[in-house]
């Protein structure tokens, strides 16, 4: 598959925008230390790796384990009062706790061990080059609402093939959800129970419920334009949520979800699970939204179409 040019700039660890502060680009040390750049190894688009039906079956199911590791490391910590740093240094707010990072670090040991071949890309200690296979991690989606004792975050785990992510994993361990995709079809999953995703449609814009995390990370004018001319069209905009919003999505409760700022780890365990429930999730100008950016994300192609249409008239 020839990779188109615009995919081809490559991909630094960014903390996520914050209000009145542009994303910060920088990798973590594997020990846990102090940021550090790696331009020699950004995570980027690459050669497309092949991965059979059975081998993604397996990568599925070791997906699903380490998010189920992860996050018995995770809840000993919630409503726990865990210990919080602010990864920006310079102006901003850019949380991580004790148990982002211990849950990460439990990905990657899992990782190492059966796939040492495969690299890593995730929020906490960056990229780890492998053979083109790349597993695409955020230990805590939705650090901001862990810490405040609310429910609206979750493990995020994709396998990428140099091109997209051919997988998706989303868990939230308080309430034992998972949120499972493969492109071609997605599931939800509850202890024992299981039941196919499906996205919905809507006759217009009009008609359509938006999510986004927040108005505060549309950090430029021309992003807090586009959003709010959208925002004044759709029936009713429900804010916060991180990937519960692309979840709820999924399973036809909303309608469009549209954010700014976004990292590869937020949003590659998601598209497979929108995609496979039906959905559709770009970029604002309908390009691939694998390596993060302004992205939006939808039920029906033809609200996904007048979406992008109004961002694009109002930047």
């Amino acid at each position: 598959m020839i990779i188109p040019a615009a995919r081809a700039a490559p991909y630094e660890v960014c903390s996520r925008a914050s209000e009145g502060v542009e994303p910060l680009c920088d990798n973590a040390r594997p020990d846990g230390g102090s940021p550090l750049k790696q331009q020699n190894h950004p995570f980027e688009y690459a050669a497309q790796q092949s991965v059979s039906s059975e081998e993604a079956a397996g990568y599925l199911e070791s997906a699903i384990e380490m998010a189920r590791r992860a996050g018995e490391v995770i809840l000993p910590h919630f409503r726990n009062d865990p210990a919080v740093e602010n990864k920006h240094q310079d102006g901003g707010y850019d949380p991580v706790t004790v148990a982002d990072r211990a849950a990460e670090v439990t990905i990657r040991a899992i990782i190492a061990e059966r796939y040492p071949q495969h690299g890593i890309f995730g929020e906490e200690q960056g990229f780890q080059p492998g053979n083109g296979l790349t597993w695409v991690v955020d230990p805590i989606d939705g650090t901001r609402a862990f810490m405040t004792g609310m429910l609206h975050w979750g493990v995020l785990i994709a396998l990428f093939d140099g091109v997209e992510p051919v997988l998706g994993v989303m868990h939230q361990p308080f309430t034992d959800e998972f949120w499972v995709g493969t492109n071609d079809a997605a599931d939800y999953r509850r202890g024992v129970r299981s039941r196919q995703l499906s996205v919905r449609s809507v006759a217009s814009v009009a008609d359509a419920v938006m999510g986004s995390t927040g108005p505060q990370f549309f950090a430029t004018p021309n992003a807090q334009t586009a959003f709010n001319a959208l925002r004044e069209e759709v029936r009713f905009t429900r804010f916060g949520g991180d990937c519960y919003i692309y979840a709820g999505l999924a399973m036809g409760q909303l309608d469009l979800v549209v954010e700014a700022g976004l990292n590869a780890y937020d949003i590659q365990a998601l598209m497979p699970i929108i995609r496979g429930a039906g959905g559709i999730v770009t970029t604002w100008d309908g390009g691939d939204a694998s390596m993060g950016g302004q992205i939006i994300a939808a039920g029906d192609a033809e609200v996904h179409r007048a979406a992008m249409a109004i961002l694009e008239r109002a930047r």
